[in-house]
């Protein structure tokens, strides 16, 4: 890498490397390193009244005070900090003190790892420490980390660019204090879940993510091409009608938390790639499943937060069980005064006109109504709500509502404005399922690209006989939002979906050499901030020559210095 590259202070860590390997210490060691106490575990378990506990700790420094022959350093563990006391002869008993002198001292940095090997004790100013006998330099930070300074609970020099927090979130882990948290509770909502679902006897399976049909859900795929077979491939954008060939085969629960893939919008609630799980029992039904859930989150809530009440915003929610329960046609009469019950497509168009909405030629009789119920009653449902019994245009894998065949069995849950879950009494006959295949594709022509593709060996698997059976998709991300109180998806994703990072333009050497101006004197003007050509136009000759000597003087670069009239040169070139 190009020395002009790096910062100031990356120059010096690179010095230090470099010092250290030099002293016979290796900043990168490959032995392990081998720790017998956490940070938090040390505080906890403390007693005055003991004798002082051995212990070999590791973590990066965060902070430190330097005070002649005595310091103090603030480490960090993978589950907090602890202040450790450092002595020069105490690491260094001997007569050599380059340990404390040298390494410690002037070639360590915040940001390095460390491991400290000493007892633990109570200062006089009552804070629980670790009294450093043996320091081990574990790993050197080369680049900086943003350190985040805390007075009294307030922060200070905070890392808190959204931008840079989802793209380098590795800093984000290390110096902001609850991100990791937010993670080990998204990890929670796992293990609760997968414990509801085993403790029924439900097996977790998986399913194919290059699928030669993207079915399951009204979206729009991701393709690919596979080479080998020579054929079109499409990223699952749902798992459910695998997981209902499992049931088909016989197994009777099963359930699948995996990554899907919908090549749409992306916004504070959604993601191009997200974990959903889906879970499929056979011989029940929808009013079964809504039970099942609604125990299901209240269970997952207790374990991950102690208590079924969550802040979101400037709301509480609460998830304890039982929730609320709305029809779909109901909700849109009683936020919208117009009842859907019979209407027609051309009915129900001329509604959404009444309603001002924007709609086209493509939309069906249920995405009409979707989006009517998106636009005007979706966000009113804050406290968790199923919305019931959906129009059967709506959901070509669902059954027929049994008192009326113009509904389906089917319910989202409602939480915070957004739909958290969707769940189905399957549909199971195979005459019916191609019917309502045929309805999706002749929307499709019609300009719908979310339609359904007709998967033919799904059809050919019900008609073999599939029992009675309910199946619920819950997105793992907005269930891990809503149990962190997280108003965006990017915060519950460790990388979340970014726009490429914009690189600096410049110009090539070519251009600049074109000039007269010497190959290795081109990275020296960049480095002074005229990364094109054209930002040299109109700039004082004596200026330019004074801010690129001061490069060359500065980085030792020994590079032999142009003229005043060479630089003059340059520019005449140009302005010619």
């Amino acid at each position: 890498m190009n020395v002009l590259e790096l910062s100031e202070q990356e120059i010096i860590r690179r010095n230090s490397l470099n010092e250290l390997r030099a002293m016979g210490i290796e900043p990168y060691p490959a032995a392990e390193y081998v720790t017998n106490a956490f940070s938090t575990d040390i505080k906890a378990e403390f007693k005055d009244s003991e004798e002082p506990r051995k212990v070999s700790i590791a973590g990066r420094i965060m902070s430190r005070r330097v005070m002649g022959k005595a310091s103090f350093i603030e480490l960090q563990d993978s589950k907090g900090r602890i202040q450790v006391y450092i002595t020069r002869d105490d690491i260094c008993p001997g007569e050599d003190k380059e340990m404390y002198n040298t390494v410690f001292k002037r070639l360590l940095d915040l940001g390095d790892f460390i491991g400290i090997e000493g007892f633990v004790f109570r200062t006089q100013m009552g804070e629980i420490s670790v009294h450093a006998q043996k320091l081990t330099v574990l790993g050197k930070s080369i680049k900086p980390l943003p350190i985040v300074k805390y007075k009294d609970g307030v922060a200070y020099d905070s890392f808190e660019d959204p931008e840079l927090r989802y793209r380098q979130r590795y800093v984000d882990l290390a110096v902001n204090e609850g991100v990791k948290d937010i993670f080990m509770k998204r990890s929670k909502v796992y293990s609760s879940m997968r414990e509801y679902f085993n403790s029924k006897g439900y097996m977790e399976v998986e399913t194919p993510i290059l699928q030669s049909i993207a079915g399951g859900a009204a979206a729009r795929p991701f393709m690919t091409h596979h080479n080998a077979l020579d054929i079109p491939l499409y990223m699952r954008i749902a798992s459910e009608l695998y997981l209902k060939r499992l049931i088909v085969g016989g197994f009777e629960g099963v359930y699948e938390i995996g990554k899907n893939f919908r090549n749409e919008g992306m916004d504070r609630t959604h993601n191009p790639e997200f974990t959903c799980m889906e879970i499929y029992v056979a011989y029940k039904d929808y009013n079964w499943m809504m039970e099942f859930t609604e125990n299901m989150i209240e269970k997952i809530c207790m374990d991950v937060n102690g208590t079924t009440e969550v802040k979101v915003g400037d709301n509480i929610i609460n998830f304890k069980a039982p929730y609320k329960r709305q029809t779909m046609l109901g909700a849109i009469k009683e936020f919208t005064g117009h009842d859907l019950t019979g209407k027609s497509e051309d009915e129900i168009r001329e509604i959404c006109k009444t309603l001002n909405m924007e709609i086209d030629d493509t939309m069906g009789k249920g995405k009409l109504i979707d989006e009517i119920f998106g636009e005007f009653c979706e966000g009113n449902y804050i406290q968790p709500t199923f919305i019931t019994d959906y129009p059967i245009e709506m959901s070509p894998l669902t059954k027929k509502h049994r008192d009326n065949p113009e509904l389906t069995e089917r319910f989202e849950l409602m939480v915070n404005g957004k739909e958290l879950c969707n769940a189905y009494s399957e549909l199971n006959d195979p005459i019916d399922q191609l019917e309502r295949f045929e309805d999706q594709m002749k929307l499709s022509e019609k300009g719908d690209d979310e339609a359904m593709i007709i998967d033919k060996d799904f059809v050919r698997a019900l008609e073999y006989g599939m029992p009675p059976t309910s199946g619920m998709g819950i997105g793992m991300d907005r269930l891990t939002m809503l149990m962190t109180g997280q108003s965006t998806i990017q915060e519950v994703l460790f990388f979340p979906q970014m726009r490429p990072e914009k690189v600096v333009a410049k110009d090539p050497v070519s251009k600049f050499t074109e000039l007269g101006i010497a190959e290795d004197w081109v990275p020296v003007i960049q480095k002074a901030g005229y990364n094109l050509v054209a930002d040299m136009k109109d700039v004082n000759p004596q200026k330019l020559h004074q801010d690129i000597c001061g490069i060359n003087k500065k980085y030792k670069l020994e590079l032999t210095a142009p003229s005043v009239n060479d630089v003059t040169e340059w520019l005449g070139k140009l302005n010619s």
